[in-house]
């Protein structure tokens, strides 16, 4: 059952933690409601805490996007959240992982698709399909990319530059950068294997759960995925370099995404991505949600975490 745990106000470095009241069932989690940047637009950072957090251990940590539905399903917009305290405090309860934090990145929703679409291979477009793509709409009265300008570039630098040296600072992380990781879905799986490809010697590995490799949400237009392919042909970094996951479910908008992630593992099989640094599963029967992202989290904190290692 979930529990609510009454944070302390705190304050580090000049940022506001937040005394709030959290639905989460075990360990703690420090709200951090205006973290500023010179990158990207203020806003929440969530970091959990697992039970028994000691400040003279030192632990792993995942940075999640979408971090306004990582933990708590009464405060989002659908019901569902991914309950990352209860699996990751499972897992390391078990000894099934190293012990670890969680770093949740609010999405400030008008500019989701703006600061998780990879910058590249966007800009790779041509001009008239970088002008269709600005033009093109996710809902009758709503542009895809919100009217802003792809902005993941920015997002990137704002994670490395500015997060992790936070993170660095006030948590006890370790300092080997092997064990930082990047985790996401949809949109969210998509930055985040283009942040470990960009930024290799910042993290150890990646996990991107249900890919929108569409870019859009016409599965009949393929530009977007080219470039995406195109990009990923052209930079992948040398294979082993960095722990890699994959995977995808068949309902909903999960439906469309096999074709384009088989091309995608042909691709990093010719490259020489392979097990064990390298996995990529489906889940049929499984659609396109937090509560199937919650169902399947063990897998990639397992995948992660686990004994596998890129050193």
């Amino acid at each position: 059952m979930k529990q609510w745990f009454l944070l302390t106000l705190t304050f580090f470095l000049g940022f506001h933690v937040k005394a709030i009241a959290m639905n989460v069932s075990v360990g703690e989690l420090h709200i951090i409601d205006d973290f500023s940047s010179k990158y990207i637009e203020t806003r929440p950072i969530r970091v959990w805490l697992p039970d028994g957090y000691s400040d003279t251990s030192e632990y792993s940590v995942v940075f999640m996007h979408d971090g306004q539905m990582l933990f708590d399903p009464t405060a989002t917009w659908n019901g569902q959240a991914w309950d990352v305290d209860d699996v990751a405090q499972s897992l390391i309860d078990e000894q099934k992982v190293k012990p670890f934090i969680v770093v949740g990145i609010d999405n400030i929703a008008e500019k989701r698709h703006a600061e998780y679409f990879p910058q590249k291979p966007f800009e790779a477009m041509s001009e008239e399909e970088i002008a269709e793509a600005y033009a093109l709409k996710r809902g009758p009265n709503q542009l895809l990319f919100g009217g802003h300008q792809v902005q993941s570039d920015n997002y990137l630098k704002f994670i490395v530059e500015e997060l992790k040296p936070y993170i660095e600072e006030n948590y006890a992380v370790s300092k080997d950068h092997k064990e930082h990781f990047i985790m996401g879905s949809s949109m969210g799986g998509l930055i985040s294997w283009y942040m470990v490809n960009e930024y290799p010697d910042e993290f150890g590995g990646a996990a991107c759960l249900s890919t929108h490799w569409l870019g859009a949400f016409d599965p009949e237009d393929q530009k977007m995925f080219t470039q995406f392919y195109g990009y990923l042909e052209e930079n992948l970094l040398v294979p082993q370099q960095f722990l890699l996951y994959f995977d995808h479910g068949d309902q909903t908008l999960d439906q469309y995404y096999p074709p384009y992630q088989e091309k995608i593992n042909a691709l990093l099989e010719a490259k020489g991505y392979v097990l064990p640094a390298t996995k990529v599963l489906s889940f049929p029967g499984t659609d396109h949600s937090e509560n199937a992202w919650s169902d399947r989290l063990h897998i990639p904190f397992e995948f992660l975490l686990g004994a596998i290692s890129t050193k």
